[in-house]
């Protein structure tokens, strides 16, 4: 079971939310809070296992909440949803310990991969978030020559498959029916992937796919 804490401004929505959490059996809401100063003064039997934070707006409030949860809660993983999409804003939430980030857009299936992701041990970036995060990346290698290949051996042909359209902007499901494999499938193998290459987060898996040219720039 993977407990899961709630943090938001508007108690219906993150009401809402709780609920769609709970309809995955393998998760359990703890608690919801309206204000991060109430979980943080709370004690809990049970261990926490991912902090979601609901918010409109990053403000340096948030970050401050962000960091002050991670110094309290070391092992709990803090998943934001925010329609805050400034570059410097997510760099710094995530640079004081974010492990997720997910645009209010994101869907139900979105949700349930980041909760597992989290607690798996592994970053999680919404699409508009990852594509954010690597601006920086890729506009830093464009005017360098690119590194010598890694060990792309160590994938094989499908999971290169999968990496290249997964790169390409192919969500799960698309991933899955371009390829006529399942979404666990996919899933698997994005987790088999990293394991092999040795990365954290999907941004890294992507740097992973430029650098190797099996996506392009």
């Amino acid at each position: 079971m993977i407990n899961v804490v709630l943090i938001g401004i508007h108690r219906l929505q993150d009401e809402s939310i709780a609920m769609l959490i709970e309809s995955n059996p393998d998760f359990k809401v703890l608690d919801i809070h309206t204000r991060t100063s109430d979980f943080l003064h709370k004690s809990y039997e049970e261990p926490i296992h991912v902090v979601v934070k609901n918010i409109p707006k990053i403000t340096s409030e948030d970050i401050e909440d962000v960091e002050n949860i991670q110094r309290q809660h070391a092992k709990a993983k803090v998943l934001i949803i925010s329609y805050s999409e400034n570059e410097e804003t997510i760099f710094n939430i995530i640079k004081v310990g974010a492990k997720g980030f997910l645009s209010h857009d994101a869907s139900r299936q979105d949700l349930f991969e980041a909760i597992y992701s989290l607690r798996n041990g592994y970053d999680y970036f919404s699409k508009c978030i990852t594509n954010i995060l690597l601006n920086r990346y890729v506009s830093s290698i464009q005017n360098n020559e690119k590194p010598e290949n890694e060990q792309v051996n160590e994938l094989s042909s499908r999971e290169i498959e999968i990496l290249s359209l997964w790169g390409s902007s192919y969500t799960n499901p698309e991933i899955a029916d371009a390829l006529h494999i399942s979404i666990r499938t996919v899933e698997t193998h994005k987790t088999h992937i990293m394991q092999k290459l040795n990365l954290k987060t999907q941004v890294d898996l992507i740097k992973y796919a430029i650098r190797n040219n099996i996506i392009d720039l």
